[in-house]
């Protein structure tokens, strides 16, 4: 269930074995948080990315992201037309993820 206050906060987790790699998707998610707009303004409110710290408990998860919208429109919006985001996309595919990503959001 969302805050009261409508923001949707979103939780996208990649298993990405090669350490090089889960730099560069890192590096993938700060451009994104530079270039991402909508209606020719930023939309996004907050994009953090790490690599996760090695634990038996991240079940082979390495990169983690968490992205904050204002609502669930930006959401969709961010799902199937954000030009930064189908970037990230096309950056992301060639960076030996073994899986599709786990995403969750509340």
């Amino acid at each position: 269930m969302s805050p009261k206050n409508g923001r949707v906060t979103r939780i996208t987790m990649f298993k990405v074995p090669d350490e090089e790699n889960q730099k560069k998707f890192v590096e993938a998610y700060n451009t994104l948080a530079k270039d991402q707009q909508r209606a020719g303004k930023p939309y996004i409110l907050s994009v953090q990315a790490a690599a996760i710290n090695n634990d038996p408990r991240s079940k082979g998860y390495t990169v983690v992201a968490e992205t904050e919208f204002a609502n669930h429109d930006d959401m969709k919006y961010y799902d199937t037309e954000c030009p930064a985001h189908l970037v990230l996309k096309k950056a992301s595919r060639g960076l030996g993820a073994t899986e599709p990503p786990l995403t969750v959001y509340y």
